[in-house]
């Protein structure tokens, strides 16, 4: 945001503040700031810009700082401070036409995935049945079903916060005809009801799509179907990480007794010094 970066570079110069916005999530009328790398910045002063941002910025109404990493059971933002404006953590964000009730402190949501959600969804085939195997707030689910014509996404997360979201965000959406939020360990939920219920599936928390690949390609139907597998790949110049990332999930389906008919990658986003997420598309066969 213009006015955003303008507040950070007057308040802290060039260097300084472009560590500041570029680093600024808005979700919603909630903007998150994350902590610059090294200390570079410190909290009072990202408190005086926070100030300046409510003042300045009409569709900004809280700020809150991220002081840790996102991480744990539920992959939450870690550490967050309130900065200025109203202490809140829940608003309505906004995206692709669709709207979303959240809470940045018990899920995580971030504007930089919107356009892998669109992507995805536009690459869903009418009839297809979709499983989500961490589904957050739904937001993927949601955008699959307004912008695609499946007969069933399957929205499944551990986190009982984020399946009470899931619940009014397929209501708000007018899809729960179509969305269908499950409460559990997606392994699990697999193993229980979903084998052989999918023609694609989603794996979009890097830290467990290899190991849930297994569960993933039980949910295939048909002994096929399209996966979308969300890897954390160092990056080093020379080093092809986005080819890398294909080749490891082209290794684990040979590993597990499938093949891959079809496959292709992209980064997704920068996540960390020399670290990206990357999305590895691939149709997978059995044998």
């Amino acid at each position: 945001m213009r006015l955003v970066r303008r507040i950070a570079l007057e308040l802290l110069g060039p260097e300084k503040g472009r560590l500041v916005w570029q680093r600024m999530d808005v979700i919603g009328d909630i903007a998150v700031l994350k902590l610059p790398l090294h200390g570079a910045v410190g909290v009072e002063e990202l408190r005086l810009i926070a100030e300046r941002i409510v003042e300045e910025v009409p569709s900004i109404r809280s700020v809150w700082l991220q002081t840790g990493k996102v991480g744990g059971a539920y992959r939450l933002r870690g550490g967050l401070v309130h900065l200025a404006g109203e202490k809140r953590t829940t608003t309505l964000y906004r995206e692709h036409g669709c709207s979303f009730h959240v809470d940045i402190a018990e899920v995580f949501v971030t504007p930089r995935l919107s356009f892998e959600h669109i992507r995805v969804a536009r690459l869903v085939g009418a009839g297809e049945r979709v499983l989500n195997m961490f589904a957050g707030a739904g937001i993927f689910s949601v955008i699959i079903a307004r912008h695609a014509r499946p007969s069933k996404v399957y929205s499944v997360d551990i986190n009982p916060k984020a399946y009470e979201m899931m619940r009014v965000n397929a209501r708000l959406n007018r899809v729960s005809h179509i969305v269908e939020p499950i409460l559990g360990d997606a392994a699990r939920v697999v193993e229980e009801r979903l084998a052989g219920s999918s023609d694609r599936v989603l794996l979009p928390l890097p830290s467990l799509a290899l190991e849930y690949l297994p569960h993933a390609l039980k949910a295939l139907r048909g002994g096929e179907g399209w996966l979308h597998v969300y890897l954390h790949i160092d990056y080093e110049r020379g080093r092809a990480h986005v080819k890398r990332a294909g080749e490891l999930v082209k290794r684990r389906l040979e590993d597990l007794g499938w093949h891959a008919d079809s496959i292709g990658a992209r980064v997704v986003r920068s996540v960390g010094p020399r670290l990206d997420q990357v999305v590895v598309d691939v149709l997978a066969r059995r044998g």
